[in-house]
């Protein structure tokens, strides 16, 4: 009986795919077609891990707990949807409608959601390293309820996103972990950013009139050519180590006092 070295036995189970997705594209476009909103598209923790979705109506489905990892849902509909448990890390959701969508407890590490609606979401999520840039997050609320936290604290973690240009008017992001992230020329006004560890965190240029930053860790976050008008500082002991305030817009108007 011949025998193979034990490395090349090794090499070609490792070439083999680990799994393929429960349902292809035209799968899912049949359960699209015959859905109705008393009965939606059951894709309940269905794989589809790697399948180009794009451009669908998930509107009347059910995508709770499904494998959402590499998946393409590019400019499709998921609005109103729940997502909670879900996996989604490295998904692309670029142009994608995800407004007053739930996403609760699910990675999203390295995702696409540039460009994305995300309006009035409800996110409780690990997004680190995600691209977030010109995404509309206006009135989203993606903040810690304190009432509400039969786990211990469970916050959405922005650290090291790209939100150039995104649009965060009255977003609540209070106790937000978002270390590093980039917010260059992004839309802040009246967003809750109380508590949030922004250590690092690029502001420059965004328009943060009326935002509270209270109690927040501001380390190394940098200010310059930011709007300021009635931001409120409330908690920030010296602002002399804030960067950049000196090019900042507005700064007479900013609060700093408790």
């Amino acid at each position: 009986m011949k025998t193979h070295p034990l490395w090349l036995l090794l090499a070609v189970l490792t070439a083999l795919p680990v799994s393929a997705a429960d349902l292809t594209r035209a799968e899912v476009e049949q359960r699209l077609a015959n859905a109705t909103k008393q009965h939606p598209a059951d894709l309940r923790r269905k794989d589809l891990t790697d399948v180009d979705l794009s451009r669908l109506d998930f509107t009347q489905a059910d995508l709770w707990g499904a494998d959402l990892r590499r998946a393409n849902f590019s400019n499709s509909d998921l609005s109103g949807l729940n997502l909670d448990l879900s996996v989604m890390s490295k998904i692309n959701l670029s142009g994608a409608n995800l407004a007053n969508t739930s996403v609760f407890g699910v990675h999203m590490g390295s995702a696409d959601l540039s460009h994305a609606n995300l309006s009035g979401s409800r996110f409780i999520a690990n997004l680190d390293r995600s691209n977030l840039s010109y995404a509309n997050l206006s009135h989203a609320n993606w903040g810690v309820d304190m009432q509400n936290q039969p786990m211990g604290l469970m916050r959405v973690s922005l650290n090291n996103v790209n939100l150039t240009g995104a649009d965060l008017t009255a977003a609540n992001l209070n106790r937000a972990l978002m270390r590093y992230a980039n917010l260059n020329g992004a839309t802040v006004k009246n967003a809750i950013l109380s508590g949030v560890d922004l250590s690092g965190a690029d502001l420059s240029d965004a328009d943060l009139s009326g935002a509270d930053l209270s109690d927040s860790l501001l380390e190394d976050t940098n200010f310059a050519g930011a709007d300021l008008a009635g931001t409120r500082f409330s908690g920030i002991k010296d602002k002399n180590k804030l960067k950049g305030l000196s090019s900042s817009k507005h700064l007479d108007a900013a609060v700093f006092k408790d």
